[in-house]
């Protein structure tokens, strides 16, 4: 039989979000995966993007118990339209991307990233980088075979796949990029633990660490997934993270998310850094020209100075890829971007120790805490340090899980006009002086406080985003904008 991607994802309640198609694990049947790798590489055939059959389509996964089995039927996706499935295995989002930059061919990683693990996700890559929004309509309208003979009622293969032999090599390309471009004792006399959990790159992360002269202490394994959120931090890694740190007497403690494209570090005590407060010192390391970066992240950015433009976007890294293609066709010469979740892009060259990085534009982990690393090797501070040299802005986020996308919708139309805002938040807040509805709403207060309410893009929740000038008044904010949110939703 055919049928339309978009029909099909409607009927099984998987939704379209950043950089592809999410939802519970149970809904991302084989025979959905399978469409949904046919509809990706149809309409890459459309722009272009693949030409020739038996090319090869890079393929790999996080840690969760659902990836194996979405992996196997992507790879009989792809296998079917006439392509060669790769399997580099249970490898980091970036490095499965980097081989699909590197060799100009589509890279497809089945992650969830930071959601529980009763979810899933698939995240595409065309051969140049992620897809962008524009391309969502064009794969969603593709319409494929899906041949009844394969499949069960229920939607599973009947007939078990695999997703083919592990090839090892895009994950040692990735530990490649940043051992040869990097000295191998840049990182001497450095105390790091990294905070395994079960992120995908816990095994890598330590390797690329200790190559680069390191002493790196692992911590926290886990057997069974942990959903790690970079922006919304468990207390318990938060009680985690100080309590190591004392114990090693640690500089930094490194962790990431669960495919390991957001990164976490933390300072000398223990605190972990936003994740928009490190990629800023991340960029300055990297002398970057333009910045692009989403409207919730920190205002620091602007008030630090030192960069020749800041390119706002909204949430998500397709928009700032987009953002960075264009800084780069305006001629900026050392073009970056991140987001608040700490994942950092490239979209040009950089030079590190008189060695060329080429540009990976896609969320990165290693690169933005390896640069806050050498920062504070180069400028001889701690990490602690470099962040109280940044102009004193906070920002804190926290969220509501399992909050309906319809109810969502409800409060942003409630949120649409100015005396609405006004009528609800000035009590707490004050007067509004502005509002930027680039995405989701985000105010700004008489008294320089931030409140920013958006749904998320990729998942049931409800995000709130709060700013100020010290940690204590950001928190304040954002208790005061939950109470507020938690009354919306009623």
């Amino acid at each position: 039989m055919k049928a339309e991607i978009k029909q099909l994802m409607e009927e099984s309640g998987v939704a379209f979000g950043t950089s592809g198609a999410r939802g519970l694990a149970v809904q991302m049947t084989d025979r959905l995966c399978y469409a949904y790798t046919k509809g990706f590489l149809a309409y890459l055939e459309i722009i272009g993007d693949l030409t020739e059959l038996g090319s090869e389509v890079a393929i790999a996964g996080d840690l969760r118990p659902s990836t194996e089995r979405i992996m196997a039927a992507v790879a009989k996706g792809a296998a079917d339209m006439g392509y060669n499935p790769v399997n580099f295995g249970r490898i980091p989002s970036p490095a499965v991307g980097l081989y699909g930059l590197t060799h100009a061919v589509p890279a497809i990683m089945v992650t969830g990233s930071h959601i529980p693990a009763d979810r899933n996700g698939i995240k595409f890559n065309k051969s140049a980088g992620e897809i962008l929004k524009s391309d969502e309509a064009g794969i969603t309208s593709q319409v494929v075979d899906i041949p009844d003979e394969l499949f069960n009622a229920d939607g599973s293969f009947k007939e078990a796949c695999s997703p083919g032999p592990l090839n090892e090599g895009a994950g040692r390309a990735y530990v490649a990029r940043y051992l040869d471009a990097f000295p191998n004792h840049c990182l001497a006399g450095k105390k790091i633990g990294v905070y395994q959990h079960s992120a995908v790159g816990r095994d890598i992360i330590p390797e690329i660490f200790s190559g680069l002269g390191a002493e790196v202490i692992p911590l926290g394994f886990s057997e069974t997934f942990v959903p790690v959120d970079t922006e919304a931090i468990r207390p318990e890694d938060v009680l985690l993270a100080r309590e190591w740190s004392a114990e090693h007497k640690l500089d930094a403690i490194l962790s990431t998310d669960g495919d390991s494209d957001r990164p976490l570090i933390s300072d000398e005590h223990g605190e972990w850094l936003r994740g928009d407060v490190a990629c800023i010192l991340a960029a300055q390391y990297l002398g970057a020209s333009s910045v692009s970066t989403p409207v919730s992240c920190n205002t620091a950015v602007e008030l630090c100075g030192n960069f020749d433009e800041i390119r706002r976007t909204r949430i998500g890294s397709p928009f700032v890829v987009a953002s960075m293609i264009e800084a780069t066709a305006a001629g900026q010469k050392t073009v970056v971007g991140y987001e608040a979740n700490g994942g950092f892009l490239t979209n040009s060259a950089v030079s590190v120790f008189g060695h060329e990085l080429r540009a990976l534009p896609t969320r990165d982990a290693v690169l933005p805490v390896l640069a806050v690393l050498l920062l504070s090797v180069r400028e001889n501070k701690t990490v602690s340090e470099l962040t109280k040299a940044l102009p004193a802005r906070y920002t804190l986020s926290d969220r509501i899980q399992e909050f309906p996308t319809s109810e969502s919708m409800k409060i942003i139309e409630q949120l649409s006009d100015a005396a609405s805002i006004e009528g609800i938040f000035a009590a707490t807040f004050g007067s509004v002086v502005s509002v930027d509805k680039t995405d989701g709403v985000r105010m700004t207060f008489e008294n320089t406080q931030v409140l920013h309410l958006r749904p998320s893009g990729n998942a049931p929740e409800f995000r709130c985003y709060a700013e100020e000038g010290s940690p204590e008044a950001a928190a304040q904010v954002l208790k005061a904008g939950m109470e507020i949110l938690i009354k919306l939703k009623g």
